[in-house]
């Protein structure tokens, strides 16, 4: 049970008026949407530096931080620019909430990545429309994420020579070619791209160079 609960979206709420963290959570709930509250960026952030490898590969479902802008202690700016240097990034868009006085300061974070702000009092349904947007552009990161995992455990599986052959596949080079310039024969050519081939999990040269142009 616990594993699939792990993979459901989950929206983070750091807010330090508890009155707001629960009404976001019900808000939230009525749209069949998972929610944790932090009353502190302090204390979001030790959650990250509680996971395995300070959080590194997280989130590893598709998620989204409703972030207020003034908290005591540090604020919400902060956190998000320590999230940055984690390279939390789109896996986790980040949606400021924010009083009028604070608009500059989330207009400005959004020129650095947030994903958007929203001015208290807010309207509900327009929040988490915006929640539920944010959600589908952290499940596409996380995708993203894995594939590069996956292709560079693809890439460290190849031998040295197979990764010869295949920088010259991908050059568009014929068998005969590759053979003459790594002074082997065809045949063994044709073995290393077979190999190149079922590693990398494509079917063509095309593939390949489309695969590693990605």
């Amino acid at each position: 049970m616990q594993q699939t609960t792990a993979k459901l979206p989950m929206v983070y709420l750091v807010d330090d008026e508890e009155v707001v963290r629960d009404a976001l959570a019900w808000l939230l709930r009525s749209r069949r949407l998972l929610s944790e509250g932090f009353p502190s960026a302090e204390a979001f952030e030790a959650m990250l530096d509680q996971r395995p490898g300070q959080g590194a590969g997280w989130p590893d479902a598709p998620s989204c931080l409703l972030l207020d802008v003034r908290m005591p202690g540090m604020s919400g700016l902060a956190l998000f620019e320590r999230l940055i240097e984690r390279g939390v990034g789109a896996a986790l868009p980040v949606i400021f909430l924010t009083g009028h006085g604070d608009v500059p300061t989330a207009v400005a974070a959004v020129k650095r990545g947030a994903y958007d702000f929203v001015e208290k009092p807010f309207s509900d349904n327009a929040l988490v429309d915006r929640v539920e947007q944010a959600l589908v552009l952290s499940a596409q990161a996380i995708a993203a994420r894995q594939s590069e995992g996956q292709l560079a455990q693809r890439m460290a599986d190849l031998t040295e020579r197979e990764r010869e052959v295949m920088a010259l596949v991908v050059q568009g080079l014929p068998n005969k070619l590759i053979a003459d310039q790594l002074h082997i024969s065809v045949r063994t050519v044709e073995v290393h791209r077979a190999r190149v081939f079922e590693k990398m999990n494509v079917k063509s040269a095309v593939e390949l160079s489309n695969l590693l142009r990605d």
